[in-house]
């Protein structure tokens, strides 16, 4: 590659996050190293394109015209190596997914198996993380892709596409209620297993005021089933939660009577730059998928 190709491009990723720091990250470089190929690219055009400000840089007049005028083709150039990567009508390459842990037992799972279906020739790269790790890692460059709770979600550096509600339902060991017995979570004696005070649905628990009722916490599905499973409490996951996965604990699935919770599921990526064609890719299929 070019060295002044690999300035402007350093250039346009400082610029896009304004902040050598994270830049340097995101690009997997030294600070001082990005920081000499800024110098160098400055003293060529013998203008300064950054000035610093409390939390970052900002683009002189000087890098605002540099940026108008390469950030466009640049996005066209990636967007034309991608489009070369299609072989045989196959498209070849890298995605990396990152999902909270619930989804990742139904929807994330069904659609990526529908996915690499289609594309047999993609090496894919999925991770199971919490809410505020899925918005980083997206933000961050280091997932193409995340499916997370819209609450999660409070970034101008992303974008949200909606998918679907998911509601949420009871889940307690088999024979603590009667089947058809419909759950008030503001029963007094209720005891809940719940995440940890970051994850979305916990969050929501504290917005319906249920946040007292939680004994434990868990920061995997697995481990809150294991607990619930020790008849510690019952706990609130999205009734599409597979069944199986359940009866592997001796639980069951329960509607709530009070209070209605359900959670907005979005896909998102980032909205600077060219979003990867195996991630447009997997967007669209997701904005299409049908839940079980």
């Amino acid at each position: 590659m070019d060295p002044l190709d690999r300035q402007l491009r350093y250039f346009l990723k400082i610029a896009e996050l304004s902040s050598l720091s994270k830049a340097a990250e995101e690009l997997d470089v030294s600070q001082s190293g990005l920081s000499r190929q800024l110098a160098t690219l400055e003293a060529f055009l013998g203008q300064a394109l950054f000035t610093r400000t409390g939390r970052g840089v900002a683009l002189t007049e000087a890098g605002k015209r540099l940026q108008q005028g390469t950030a466009q083709h640049y996005a066209q150039i990636d967007t034309a190596l991608e489009a070369a990567k299609i072989t045989e009508g196959a498209l070849e390459g890298s995605l990396r997914v990152a999902a909270i842990h619930t989804l990742s037992h139904y929807f994330a799972s069904n659609l990526l198996t529908k996915f690499v279906s289609q594309h047999r020739r993609v090496n894919l790269s999925v991770m199971a993380r919490s809410s505020p790790d899925v918005v980083e890692l997206v933000e961050k460059g280091k997932a193409d892709i995340g499916f997370v709770y819209d609450s999660a979600v409070a970034s101008d550096a992303l974008r949200s596409v909606t998918l679907f509600d998911d509601k949420m339902c009871f889940v307690v060991q088999k024979g603590r209620y009667p089947i058809d017995a419909r759950i008030n979570l503001h029963d007094a004696d209720m005891a809940l297993v719940g995440f940890p005070e970051d994850y979305a649905l916990r969050r929501m628990l504290k917005s319906a005021d249920l946040d007292d009722a939680v004994v434990a916490e868990a920061n995997t599905i697995d481990a809150m089933l294991q607990l619930v499973s020790l008849g510690i409490g019952g706990c609130i996951l999205p009734e599409h939660t597979p069944s199986r996965l359940l009866d592997d604990h001796g639980l069951t699935k329960l509607p709530l009577a009070e209070p209605l919770l359900q959670r907005r599921v979005v896909a998102i990526v980032r909205s600077m730059g060219t979003v990867p064609l195996l991630a447009q890719q997997l967007l669209e299929m997701a904005m299409g998928f049908s839940q079980p």
